[in-house]
Order: structure tokens, then sequence, then C-alpha cells
């Protein structure tokens, strides 16, 4: 059986993958289709989850064996587990995390199946729009402007001549407690 799986960012309006991907393929064959054709490394902690209809995650299917899993919940491995294991109706749901320090993720959906077909090893890519999101957030620069950079001009323009009087302030208006 082939899966048609339809790949989308909920930080990137327009971004869009499709897979055709043998049911008998890995969770592992569609994780390395995602990271090449996104341009992303692995990295630790990426990971599938196999979700309900309100993309509530139902199950996790890890990269690597991890050591922080819960004893009672079963362990399936990217390596190990086919696709079909858990996808055979249309409408089934994915999550793949790709960015596991901020908890990134693509949400997948199987939006179709097709028998008699098949695809080369490991799946192919059949559509693509867009430009995938970079992997990791960049943090912004939040360090102050330099002190030097407002004027002694400006500052009495905004200020006036005088300054301003203490008891001009509201310290309640802060919620300022003495």
């Amino acid at each position: 059986m082939t899966l048609r799986l339809t790949l989308i960012s909920t930080e990137v309006e327009d971004f869009a993958l499709e897979f055709k991907i043998d049911a008998d393929d890995t969770f592992a064959d569609l994780h390395r289709l995602i990271l090449q054709h996104c341009g992303y490394e692995e990295t630790e902690g990426q990971r599938f989850f196999v979700c309900d209809e309100k993309w509530k995650p139902i199950q996790r299917i890890l990269l690597g064996d991890e050591d922080n899993v819960n004893i009672d919940e079963d362990v399936y491995l990217m390596e190990d587990t086919n696709l079909g294991d858990f996808l055979e109706d249309e409408g089934q749901r994915l999550a793949y995390r790709f960015d596991p320090e901020n908890r990134r993720m693509f949400l997948i959906e199987l939006t179709e199946t097709s028998f008699g077909e098949r695809t080369r090893n490991g799946g192919q890519l059949t559509r693509k729009h867009g430009k995938s999101p970079s992997q990791f957030l960049i943090e912004e620069d939040t360090s102050p402007a330099p002190a030097a950079a407002i004027s002694e001009e400006l500052a009495e323009e905004f200020y006036g001549e005088d300054g301003f009087e203490e008891e001009d302030l509201d310290m309640e208006g802060f919620d300022i407690l003495e």
C-alpha cells in the first residue's frame, strides 16, 4: 500500500510538502525525507506523535532509545516501526517534532492510500510549496540600546527643561508598593 502524506507548518502559512511512501517503509524513512527536503539536520529528541482527530498525541515514536520514557508506555523506535503499523485510513494524523528544544512541530495527515502502486525505496517528494521554517529559533538581540544613542537635546525635548517632579508620578498606577 502506498501512502500520500501532506505535511504543513503551523508557523509558515504557505509551506506544504507532500510525500508518497510505502506503508512498509519506516518512520525513520519519513524522518529522513523530511530532513532532506527541509534542509534540516538530525538532532536528539526529534520524534513523531500519532494523533487523534483533534491533533492530541496518543503515541510517541522516538528517534532513539531515551531514558526519560514512561515505563508504562510502549516504546516505538523510528527505525523499527513501519508506517503501516499506525497509518492505514485516510485522515489519520501525525505530528513531527523537528525542533525538540522549542517544541516546534509539523502537522502531517494521511491524505490518500492506494494499492498496487509502489514508490522507490524510502519514499519520494511529490509536491513542495513555499519555504520551510528555519530549524532552530534564532534569539533576537534584546540588549538595550546604548545610552549615548539618546542625545541630550532629544532628552530635553521629551522631558522638558526642568525634568519631572517626583510627586507628579502616580505610584499606584505602576503597582509599586513602598
